[in-house]
């Protein structure tokens, strides 16, 4: 009994040293990960713009039916929000969550609050005061749009970025997320191509000559993305180093059209995440042994033959690792698209910078950060599924 209590107390103290030092870390993945991300996620739905600015209309609204104008009281606690939000200098907080749905209601809102007077005791008929300060007030529209915005929760910012709010640009963010899924898996596919020669001479050559080429691979990683990515654009536009070297040499009679397109939008990216698809390819061949191959041509095996059935299959938890670490470094990429890339080939992180930096829609942001992180689980679950978790290799 004495020796299974000291076997227990030890178990015990391991245990809370091993809490102890995976402590820092879990709390440091809670705070800078998890919770922002929840955040995210709630932020896409959070509807409470409205109601903070303009209570009374919120909870009067709660009882309308919606089939014809709302009642006198409604109209009253609506003129009564509007004007203690212009006191406030807030009432354009209400006029951006109307304009989401439409720009025609932000503008009502704005004007409104403007034309009504500042003393709200002075007014004794708040549904003319609201009809002659706009006629939009005489009809059920906006009243339907300010029971929609009432909240605490919304599919407003889902369904527009799905493509489900209906009008002609209503598919906009669901072209984008295919642009930006084929612009990801272009620059995969060019990487894995270009990795597969590289890994194999870095896993081939002596050591010396290794360390070297490592080094080069790796010189890039140490420069900040936007000066790689301004590097290119220098180098690839029509006077740069690389149409100038062309028509020196004669190859072609005019500049090529490399920038501000998709071309320079793919090289800047290959040349940036290239070192990624290399490291996980290099690390998969240089562990295995030259035998194998020394082997199945002692066989009567040919080459191809020898790559395909002997080599391949065994580094192929290095293309899966390789390609899966670039297709979702490439879906984040903002700088690189925005400076060597046209209007046609922005990705998805530049209308979420977009609509929070500029537009300040950040429901409609975190709503595209959603999709763009619920997308990438999927395909990975499903690529995982594919190839099989041995086969991916992370």
């Amino acid at each position: 009994m004495a020796i299974e209590k000291t076997r227990r107390r030890r178990a015990l103290g391991a245990n809370a040293v091993g809490i102890a030092l995976v402590a820092p870390l879990a709390l440091f993945l809670l705070a800078a990960f998890f919770i922002p991300l929840a955040g995210m996620l709630f932020l896409s739905v959070d509807d409470r713009e409205l109601a903070a600015v303009m209570p009374r209309t919120v909870a009067v609204l709660a009882d309308w039916d919606g089939a014809d104008l709302p009642q006198a009281a409604v109209f009253e606690a609506a003129g009564r929000d509007l004007v203690d939000a212009r006191t406030a200098k807030v009432a354009g907080t209400a006029a951006r969550r109307l304009g989401y749905e439409s720009g025609e209601w932000r503008t009502i809102v704005q004007s409104t609050a403007r034309a009504l007077p500042r003393d709200s005791t002075a007014v004794s008929d708040w549904k003319s005061a609201l009809t002659t300060a706009d006629a939009a007030w005489g009809k059920p529209d906006i009243w339907h749009a300010l029971a929609r915005a009432k909240g605490p929760l919304t599919g407003l910012y889902l369904k527009s970025a799905l493509g489900l709010q209906g009008g002609p640009d209503s598919a906009i963010y669901v072209n984008v997320l295919a642009r930006t899924f084929g612009i990801a898996l272009s620059a995969t596919a060019i990487c894995i191509v270009l990795a597969l020669p590289a890994a194999y001479l870095l896993a081939s050559v002596g050591q010396v000559t290794a360390n070297f080429l490592m080094l080069a691979l790796l010189l890039p990683l140490w420069t900040s993305v936007l000066v790689r990515s301004t590097s290119w654009l220098v180098i690839l536009q029509k006077n740069g180093i690389f149409n100038q070297v062309l028509m020196g040499l004669g190859i072609i009679d005019a500049p090529l059209e490399l920038v501000y397109n998709r071309v320079g939008v793919l090289i800047a990216l290959t040349h940036i995440l290239l070192p990624y698809a290399v490291l996980p390819l290099y690390a998969s061949m240089k562990a295995l042994p030259r035998s194998q191959m020394q082997a199945a041509r002692s066989l009567g095996a040919g080459p191809l033959n020898s790559f395909f059935r002997i080599y391949l299959p065994q580094i192929l938890p290095g293309i899966s690792a390789g390609g899966l670490l670039v297709f979702i470094l490439a879906l984040g990429y903002y700088v690189t698209p925005l400076l060597l890339g046209g209007q046609g080939d922005q990705m998805l992180p530049f209308y979420i910078a977009y609509n929070t930096l500029q537009a300040l829609n950040w429901g409609l942001a975190a709503a595209l950060a959603s999709i763009l992180l619920f997308a990438t689980v999927v395909l990975y679950s499903f690529y995982v599924r594919l190839v099989g978790v041995q086969r991916v290799g992370i």
